[in-house]
């Protein structure tokens, strides 16, 4: 039996469609038909589809400009959801370059608009591996966190 959170059906949606181009209004009716048929039903396909929408418009956000001295300072409310080790991730893959500071953002926009009241380390690799998807010219550091996400857990490094 499948899960049906929303992050669940995101991820569904990610390894069955591998998306260069998130979902439009026109096929949204497809993929929904395509979730119900995978099992997926209720509110939860609804709120997943809008989560990829509101995805697809993050494109249009305007880059930050990077500052080597600058560290980012959560809000009560993104710390806790956001835990320690779900921060420590993202400032690594800011430092490691696999994000941009605006993806950065958008990663914790789409992290927060989850219907989840913690999130975890992996929910956090699969929303940035989908950020990357679907951001321009981002196919290397895309591979990157690919091999991240689809690692085994003994190959992950500490």
């Amino acid at each position: 039996m499948l899960e049906n959170t929303v992050f669940d059906i995101l991820v569904y949606v990610f390894d069955h469609y591998l998306f260069e181009e998130l979902p439009v209004s026109a096929e949204r009716a497809d993929i929904a038909r395509d979730l119900e048929i995978a099992g997926f039903r209720g509110a939860n396909v609804e709120r997943a589809l809008d989560w990829l929408a509101d995805l697809a418009d993050e494109r249009e956000r305007p880059g930050l400009k990077a500052d080597e001295r600058a560290f980012r300072l959560y809000s009560s409310e993104e710390a806790a959801r956001l835990d320690s080790s779900c921060q420590g991730l993202l400032l690594s893959l800011e430092r490691g370059g696999i994000l941009s500071p605006t993806q950065r953002e958008i990663v914790i926009d789409r992290l927060l608009a989850l219907d989840t009241e913690e999130l975890d380390l992996e929910q956090v690799k699969w929303v940035v591996l989908m950020v990357l998807s679907c951001q321009p010219g981002q196919e290397a550091a895309c591979e990157r966190m690919e091999d991240l996400v689809y690692a085994l857990p003994e190959q992950v490094p500490h």
